[in-house]
């Protein structure tokens, strides 16, 4: 992964493949943001015509090269629009900061290092530019020759950031903080990335195992015969028609000093044909990412033990591989669920509600103060708010605003989506408690109103249906790859942290 260091030096003397400026989008043309001023001095003040001169206009994500000028050790001034200029007496906010430097890391593959003289004023800022730089670098390049990219380049070596104060302890601490997240952010990637010939149940399941050993976190998997015994009739019955049996994870963090205990819980299908309701072509070459949500739970709960959070954060990865056999789960069937109730399934391609739910209800068992799930549920939620924006519902009207504005706070898009009660009774049955479909309008909100069905009395849940950003079919943006995303960790990790403090519920 990119080495990540906070640098007293000059910009011209330090050593690098490239200098990191910012330039802001001004009413008369592009504004040379703080923190390059060397840079612009060096231009005898004249830096930002020079980039007007070569088209730069300050807009989002913009990149603009040019020769570093005499005396610089680095060969190259790399120009990266933040954007709209604030207004005056204001700053760059946290996420233009993200946005711009992981546009600048990824525009420097295969450098080897480059110092970022990106706008800091203070610890957050510096805490901003290491996620977005982080985030931007990453590639996923396993299954190519030499573990580097189409071009035969590999990921940027090492990020310094100029104006960082490497004694500060808030600038330390924002450093830091940024290294774990992003570590975990990366390994979830990773694993949504990874293809479902070689990560079944079992083997995330290891991967998590390995994981928790690594970080002193308590981890339980429970096998086919374990949960054939403890009757998670959702979860085998969607695992029932793969060869690869299905797993539950439960992963424990706690710490001395919690008051509170938060659940997160992952949908983890580790590949989706949709079962005997097969997906048609077109519709199931990305499958593999249909476990992202317990790849966003696996993340947040080692981030969470990373950072020493004073919170007990227990996650639980429900893994299974959704395939079409003889042993498959069939249309019309009736299965027991781990509560107790029965669900007729109308459609084997509406599994991810299924695992969720005997999930829900072995984590509602142990009473916690909120349970949050995560899952690539619905395309209707996909339809409704794009590719870009997470869904949020929840029994708890504060509990949901509390989620969203956490997300923003962290720069992930979502919206506030309701459970209208005249959507439950589309899935009664006449044969079973409950159905897994309901009306097709409103699909994500009735799959809501499904998962909400095995949440514990009393206890405040959420849901976060990441169906649209969890995997980016489209180009690179901002710090966002192409492919797994890793959406929603940061929001997990952001509530675990508000919980610590006192400052969630």
């Amino acid at each position: 992964m990119t080495a990540l260091t906070l640098s007293t030096a000059a910009a011209p003397g330090l050593r690098a493949d490239a200098i990191v400026i910012g330039v802001g989008k001004g009413g008369k043309g592009p504004v040379v943001a703080p923190g390059a001023d060397a840079v612009d001095k060096a231009y005898d003040g004249r830096l930002a015509g020079v980039l007007e001169t070569l088209g730069a206009s300050g807009a989002e994500g913009e990149i603009t090269k040019l020769p570093a000028p005499a005396g610089f050790k680095a060969p190259l001034v790399l120009a990266v629009g933040l954007g709209a200029e604030p207004k005056d007496g204001d700053t760059y906010d946290a996420e233009a900061l993200r946005r711009a430097a992981g546009v600048a890391a990824r525009a420097l593959t295969g450098a080897k290092k480059a110092a970022f003289a990106l706008p800091l004023a203070d610890a957050a800022d510096a805490g901003a530019i290491a996620e977005g730089a982080l985030l931007g670098a990453y590639s996923f390049d396993a299954y190519k020759d030499n573990g580097k990219d189409a071009k035969g380049k590999g990921p940027l070596g090492e990020v310094a950031l100029l104006g960082g104060k490497p004694r500060d302890k808030e600038y330390k601490a924002a450093v830091e903080r940024a290294l774990a997240v992003t570590e975990e952010l990366n390994r979830a990637r990773d694993l949504i990335n990874t293809p479902p010939n070689d990560l079944d149940p079992e083997a995330f399941a290891a991967v998590a195992q390995t994981a928790a050993k690594e970080h002193g976190i308590k981890v339980e998997v429970l096998d086919v015969k374990a949960l054939e015994k403890g009757g998670y009739g959702g979860i085998l019955g969607v695992g029932a028609g793969s060869a690869a049996g299905p797993r539950l994870v439960k992963l424990s963090y706690t710490h001395a000093e919690a008051t509170k205990h938060l659940a997160f819980v992952g949908k983890g299908i580790t590949y989706d044909s949709g079962g005997i309701s097969l997906k048609p072509a077109g519709h199931n070459e990305t499958m593999k990412c249909d476990m992202s949500g317990a790849a966003a739970v696996f993340a947040a709960v080692v981030s969470a033990a990373r950072l020493g959070l004073a919170v007990n954060v227990t996650g639980w990865l429900a893994l299974a591989e959704n395939m079409p056999s003889g042993s498959a789960t069939r249309p019309g069937d009736v299965l027991r669920m781990y509560s107790g109730k029965t669900v007729e399934v109308l459609n084997t391609d509406a599994e991810g509600r299924l695992v969720l739910a005997d999930a829900l209800w072995a984590a509602s068992a142990e009473k916690p103060d909120a349970i949050v799930d995560v899952a690539t549920l619905t395309g209707a939620m996909v339809l409704a708010l794009g590719s870009r924006t997470f869904g949020v519902m929840a029994n708890d009207d504060a509990f949901r605003s509390a989620i969203v504005e956490a997300a923003e706070e962290v720069g992930e898009p979502s919206w506030p989506m309701p459970l209208p009660e005249h959507l439950r009774k589309g899935m009664d049955s006449p044969t079973a408690d409950i159905a897994n479909m309901g009306e097709r309008m409103g699909g994500g909100l009735v799959a809501g109103l499904f998962l909400r069905e095995f949440v514990g009395e009393g206890i405040t849940w959420a849901h976060l249906d990441i169906a649209g950003p969890a995997f980016n079919e489209a180009g690179p943006f901002g710090y966002t790859p192409k492919g797994g995303t890793g959406s929603a960790v940061r929001t997990l990790v952001r509530l675990a942290e508000l919980t610590a403090a006192g400052d969630l519920g």
